[in-house]
C-alpha cells in the first residue's frame, strides 16, 4: 500500500461505542473516513452529518468502499459480518470478544489467514497507558487481582458478564503471565439478566502464578483496577483513572512511589495502531489468535459458572 495514500475506514454499528470509532477515524491523520452502517436510520443520519461521511445500506456496500472496517455490533453478530467482509478483502477491527463461540472464532481466524487480512480484536485495555507500564515492569508475577465493576445497562447482555466485561482482564493477565492456564475455578450469579451478571474466577497458571478476577455489571459504581504481586514488588493501578503506585522493598521496609503514567485515550491509541498495521501489513498487538485465546478461557469460565447455576 502506498505510504502516502489514506486508509479508507468505515464503521458498522455507531451506538454507544461505535460512535467513538467514527469520531476518531474522522479525526485521524492518514485516514479517509468513508462511512457507516447503522440499523437506526435517525442515528445513522446524525453520526453521518456530524462527521461528513456517507450512510451505507449494508456492510457489503461499505466494505466495497473501504480498506478497513470496525465491527461494533453485538457479539452474536460478529461472525456473520466478519466473514463476508474478509472475503471482500477488508481488514477488520472486531470489538471484543472476537466471537460468541470458539467455533465462530476459528472460522474468522481461518478466513483472515486465507484472505491475508489484518484482524485486530478490540481488547482496549491493551492500549491503555496503564498496560504499557505493566508490560515494562511485570516480569515475575506470582499473584494478580483484578476488579471490574459497572452499573447495569442492557447493552452487552446478549452474552454473560464474563464475555461482556471479564474478558478484558482475561486478556490482560494472559499477556502479563505468559503461561497457559492449568486450573480454573469460577462462580457466578444471575441478577437482572438471564445469564451471569456477577462472576469470580480464580485461574492457576502452569508457572504457578494465580489470578483472581472479580466482575460485576450490577454495581453501583465503576471500578477498573488491577494489583500485581511479584518478589519484592507490589503494583496497584487504576485503568479508568490511569493512575497507580508501586511499593518496593527497601532494606527492611517498604517504599511507595507514584507511577508516572502519561494519560491518553486508549481507543485512539488502539485505532491508530490498527490503521498503522493495515498500512504496513503488520501484526496487531491484539491479533485474532490472542482474541481467540482470551475467548477460550472466557468460555471455560462461563461453562463452569453455568454448570454451577443449574445445580
Amino acid at each position: 500500500m502506498d505510504e502516502s495514500s489514506k486508509i479508507r475506514c468505515g464503521v458498522v454499528g455507531v451506538g454507544s461505542l461505535g460512535q467513538h470509532h467514527a469520531r476518531i477515524y474522522a479525526d485521524l491523520e492518514g485516514v479517509d473516513f468513508v462511512g457507516i452502517v447503522e440499523a437506526d436510520s435517525a442515528r445513522a443520519e446524525e453520526i453521518a452529518a456530524r462527521h461528513g461521511c456517507k450512510v451505507f445500506p449494508d456492510a457489503a456496500s461499505l466494505g466495497a468502499a473501504c480498506d478497513a472496517v470496525s465491527i461494533v455490533v453485538p457479539t452474536d453478530r460478529h461472525r456473520e459480518l466478519a466473514l463476508p467482509l474478509l472475503a471482500q478483502g477488508c481488514h477488520l477491527l472486531i470489538e471484543k470478544p472476537i466471537c460468541a463461540s470458539l467455533r465462530e472464532a476459528e472460522e474468522v481466524v481461518a478466513a483472515a489467514r486465507a484472505a491475508g487480512a489484518v484482524v485486530q480484536v478490540g481488547h482496549i485495555e491493551h492500549f491503555n497507558p496503564v498496560m504499557s507500564y505493566l508490560e515494562k515492569n511485570v516480569d515475575r508475577p506470582r499473584f494478580i487481582t483484578a476488579d471490574r465493576l459497572a452499573p447495569f445497562t442492557p447493552r452487552g447482555t446478549e452474552v454473560g458478564v464474563v464475555l461482556d466485561l471479564m474478558i478484558h482482564d482475561i486478556g490482560v493477565v494472559l499477556e502479563l503471565v505468559k503461561s497457559p492456564p492449568e486450573r480454573i475455578e469460577a462462580v457466578g450469579v444471575s441478577v437482572l439478566s438471564e445469564t451471569e451478571d456477577i462472576a469470580n474466577a480464580r485461574i492457576t497458571f502452569k508457572n504457578g502464578c494465580v489470578a483472581n478476577l472479580n466482575t460485576s455489571r450490577v454495581s453501583l459504581k465503576k471500578v477498573r483496577e488491577i494489583r500485581v504481586f511479584q518478589p519484592a514488588t507490589y503494583l496497584s493501578l487504576n485503568f479508568m483513572e490511569q493512575t497507580g503506585h508501586l511499593i518496593r522493598k527497601h532494606g527492611t521496609g517498604l517504599d511507595k512511589e507514584t507511577i508516572p503514567i502519561e494519560r491518553d485515550e486508549p481507543l485512539r491509541l488502539e485505532l491508530t495502531s490498527f490503521v498503522a498495521c493495515v498500512r504496513e501489513r503488520g501484526n496487531p498487538k491484539v491479533n485474532a489468535e490472542l482474541g481467540k485465546s482470551a475467548l477460550e478461557v472466557a468460555v471455560q469460565i462461563t461453562e463452569q459458572i453455568r454448570a454451577g447455576m443449574e445445580r
